[in-house]
C-alpha cells in the first residue's frame, strides 16, 4: 500500500517470535474493528504460522492475506514467505524463529524507510532466539537504532499510571557507572521531553533518578555519579527550559503523589524503571524507541511462553502501541 494513497496510517505490524505470543496477538489485532477504524494495519509475518496459530486457538485467520504493500488497503497480513519457521514448535527456544522475527523487523524497517508505511509497531522477539540464529544485538532498540544508523535514542515505556524513560538498558549492572555521562543523561531528558511534548501536550514535568541509594547521600554511597554526572545533566536540561527535577532517591520516585506532579521519571538503568512500570501497568504500558527517524511502538512484555499458541495472551499492550503509533504518525 503506498502511503499517499491511504487516508489512514499505515502501520507495520512485525509478527515478533514464532513460537512465542506475537502470532495470536497478530491475529486478534487484525480481527479487532475499532483499530480498523484508526489505522490500517498490515502484520509482517508467515502465513503458515499464522494458519497453524488460527488452527490451534480457535482465533479467525484474516480475510486479507498479501504479498505486496501495495495491495494492503485494508488490515491485512503481508506474507512474506520466509520459510524460516515453518516446522517450530510453540514456546520453545529456536534458532530458526529467532531469524525469522528478524526477517520480519527487517521488512518492517525497510518499508518505513522507504515511507510505505506510516509507523512500526512490534511484538516481542526472543533474545535467546536472536542468539542462537547468530544475530548479536540484544534486542529491537538495537536493531532498530543499527538499521537506521541512529547514534541518539533512548526507550521510553508509556502508560497512564506511570511514564519511564531510560539512561541505560540492556546492559550488565556493572558497566552502568561507566556508560553514565553528562550528555547521554542529557540527550535522554531532551528526547523523553520532545516526546511527551508530542504526545500529552506542552511543559512536561520530568522527574530524574540518582544512581545510588539515597540518590547518594552526598557522596555516601557510590562514587558521586549523582554530584558530578546526573545533577551537571539536570541542570543543562533547566538551561535549555526543560522542566526537571532530581537526581531523586530511586526508592522515593514512583510514590503516587510523585507520580501525579511529573509527567515521567528519567531511569538510569533498565530494572529501576521496568520494575514499576510492569507492577503497575504490564497490560496498559507502551514501548516506544525515541530518537528514531522512523516511529516504533511496541507491546511491553515478553513473549510468554508459558501461554505460547493458547490464545490466553492479553492483547492491551499490543492494542495501545498501535494507537500510540497512530496518534504519533504524521
Amino acid at each position: 500500500m503506498i502511503k499517499d494513497s491511504q487516508p489512514l496510517p499505515c502501520l507495520a505490524v512485525t509478527m515478533g517470535d514464532p513460537a512465542g505470543v506475537g502470532p495470536e496477538l497478530s491475529l486478534q489485532l487484525l480481527a479487532n474493528q475499532d483499530l480498523a477504524q484508526l489505522c490500517t494495519p498490515v502484520v509482517f509475518g508467515d502465513a503458515t504460522i499464522l494458519e497453524r496459530v488460527a488452527t490451534t486457538t480457535g482465533l479467525p485467520f484474516p480475510n486479507t492475506v498479501v504479498s505486496s504493500l501495495n495491495d494492503a488497503n485494508s488490515p491485512a497480513l503481508l506474507d512474506l514467505k520466509t520459510g524460516l519457521a515453518d516446522n517450530i514448535t510453540p514456546a520453545q527456544i529456536d534458532s530458526a524463529a529467532g531469524k525469522a522475527a528478524y526477517c520480519y523487523l527487517e521488512a518492517a524497517i525497510t518499508a518505513a524507510q522507504n515511507q510505505q508505511v506510516d509507523a512500526i509497531t512490534t511484538n516481542p522477539l526472543n533474545k535467546a532466539a536472536l542468539h542462537a540464529a547468530h544475530i548479536d544485538f540484544p534486542g529491537h532498540t538495537e536493531i532498530l537504532a543499527h538499521k537506521t544508523n541512529t547514534t541518539d535514542y533512548c526507550m521510553m515505556q508509556v502508560s497512564n499510571p506511570i511514564t519511564c524513560s531510560f539512561v541505560t538498558v540492556h546492559v550488565g549492572y556493572q558497566e552502568v557507572p561507566a556508560l553514565l555521562t553528562i550528555d547521554r543523561i542529557l540527550t535522554v531528558i531532551e528526547l523523553t521531553h520532545k516526546a511527551l511534548t508530542q504526545i500529552r501536550g506542552p511543559e512536561p514535568k520530568l522527574l530524574v533518578c540518582g544512581l545510588n541509594p539515597h540518590a547518594g547521600e552526598d557522596g555516601l554511597f557510590g562514587n558521586n555519579e549523582e554530584e558530578n554526572i546526573i545533577a551537571p545533566a539536570i541542570a543543562a536540561a533547566r538551561e535549555k527550559k526543560i522542566s526537571a527535577k532530581g537526581p531523586v532517591p530511586p526508592d522515593t520516585a514512583f510514590t503516587p503523589a510523585r507520580l501525579k506532579e511529573f509527567d515521567a521519571v528519567v531511569c538510569m538503568y533498565h530494572d529501576q524503571g521496568h520494575i514499576p512500570v510492569k507492577a503497575l501497568a504490564f497490560d496498559q504500558a507502551v514501548n516506544t524507541t525515541l530518537g528514531l527517524p522512523i516511529i516504533r511502538t511496541s507491546a511491553d512484555h515478553g513473549t510468554a511462553f508459558d501461554i505460547a499458541w493458547q490464545n490466553k495472551a492479553n492483547p492491551s499492550s499490543l492494542f495501545a502501541a498501535v494507537k500510540l503509533a497512530t496518534q504519533l504518525a504524521p
